[in-house]
């Protein structure tokens, strides 16, 4: 399915909703837990292949690195899918036939260019690019943006920072409930850009 209509599969897959004055590709949803973004994850990649693109936009311990284990077990890759911070990038090889998944972290890049030397198969792979607003804009020119808001009310590090690798462990020998994180709802939104989704 190309065009509008594979926006629209993916976003009632997921159970996005269209928000109101927005145009047809965009959607929104609340992601309750870990475990429901570890399946929205999954629904996605289920729904990607060869030559998709990803942004992936969120705080620190927003759920990041949740929603892309996901993606890879919905696109059935080799695992496990970490954060890729001190490596840029990471591949993993599909163990079902279908395209790999390149999972970027451009929070230490610089330009586009320093993105592009990364030599990215973008044609035959799915890549999921973290911290790539500003970056892949200028290397593509169709995607699908994942914007992962998390709340701030509760503190610093609320959210599933360990979760997501941008966390520290709690110390239990001091206090068995320190850094343990309270479990909030995530606001999503989903837009498509370009041809390939809108």
């Amino acid at each position: 399915m190309s065009g509008a209509g594979r926006f629209a599969e993916l976003a009632a897959a997921v159970g996005a909703s269209v928000p109101a004055g927005s145009g047809p590709g965009s959607a929104a949803l609340t992601v309750d837990d870990p475990e429901r973004m570890h399946g929205f994850g999954v629904e996605v990649g289920r729904r990607l292949g060869a030559g998709d693109l990803v942004l992936l936009t969120g705080d620190l311990g927003a759920g990041k690195t949740t929603f892309t284990r996901g993606l890879g077990e919905g696109l059935g890759v080799r695992g496990p899918v970490t954060s890729p911070t001190f490596v840029l990038a990471r591949t993993h090889p599909s163990l079902v036939g279908g395209a790999p998944l390149v999972h970027v972290d451009a929070y230490r890049l610089g330009s586009a260019l320093e993105l592009d030397d990364l030599d990215i198969d973008f044609d035959h792979s799915v890549v999921v690019v973290e911290w790539g607003a500003g970056l892949i804009e200028a290397l593509a020119e169709s995607w699908l943006s994942i914007t992962i808001d998390r709340p701030h009310g509760a503190g610093e590090g609320a959210g599933d920072g360990a979760a997501d690798g941008a966390g520290g462990e709690a110390d239990s020998a001091d206090d068995p409930d320190e850094g343990v994180e309270p479990i909030e709802p995530r606001q999503v939104a989903l837009i498509a850009v370009g041809g390939r989704w809108a």
